[in-house]
């Protein structure tokens, strides 16, 4: 079974090809999905974030409030870095596990979406590695939309990743998604086809 990672900078389209290679009966994990389900009421990870940054960060059900957890971390490096090492050796054991699973049931390919595999080298663990990409100002465009946030706070949270270029020159398959989404779409299949190549 090939391993494979799929990341690029946030809001620069990793959703989109997920879901396409779902679509096209690839086993495929959103690393965000992962997270969602950390940050929900009484986990360890939401309790340890609590006990770390306050009450202020947990929503009256009990689960984690993105948008205030946010709001901290990303002009605070020192609080990022706490954020990451409570949350990203659980997100790793998710993948581990989901991987070893895929592989189980004969699998040719399992893709995982994760926003941070350059950062925190967790790309060594794929075979292969997928960055979806698109030119800054696109990619800031989409993220102030998308989140509804104002142009620091997008600033704020495109800093805080390894920049896209970079993300791009360490790829093994390159998709731009900044043009038309059936072009967008047309590369993934060609790559999926690469990859299956790879395999047969």
């Amino acid at each position: 079974m090939l391993a494979i990672g799929l990341t690029g900078g946030i809001a620069s389209g990793k959703s989109v090809i997920r879901r396409h290679l779902e679509e096209r009966s690839v086993e495929t994990l959103d690393a965000d999905l992962v997270v969602h389900d950390l940050f929900a009421a009484k986990t360890v990870v939401t309790e340890a974030l609590e006990a770390r940054f306050g009450p202020g960060v947990v929503t009256p059900n009990g689960s984690i409030d993105r948008k205030a957890l946010g709001a901290i971390v990303f002009k605070d490096e020192k609080a990022r870095k706490d954020l990451e090492a409570i949350v990203h050796p659980a997100v790793s054991e998710a993948i581990e596990a989901f991987l070893k699973e895929a592989k189980k049931k004969g699998e040719s390919l399992a893709v995982v979406d994760a926003a941070l595999m350059y950062e925190t080298g967790s790309y060594e663990r794929y075979d292969l590695v997928i960055v979806t990409y698109c030119p800054s100002n696109l990619q800031k465009k989409r993220l102030m939309q998308r989140d509804h946030l104002s142009s620091e706070e997008a600033d704020k949270r495109i800093a805080a990743q390894m920049p896209i270029a970079e993300k791009k020159l360490r790829a093994d398959y390159v998709i731009d998604t900044s043009t038309a989404i059936a072009a967008t779409l047309k590369r993934t299949d060609e790559v999926l086809e690469q990859l299956l190549a790879k395999i047969r």
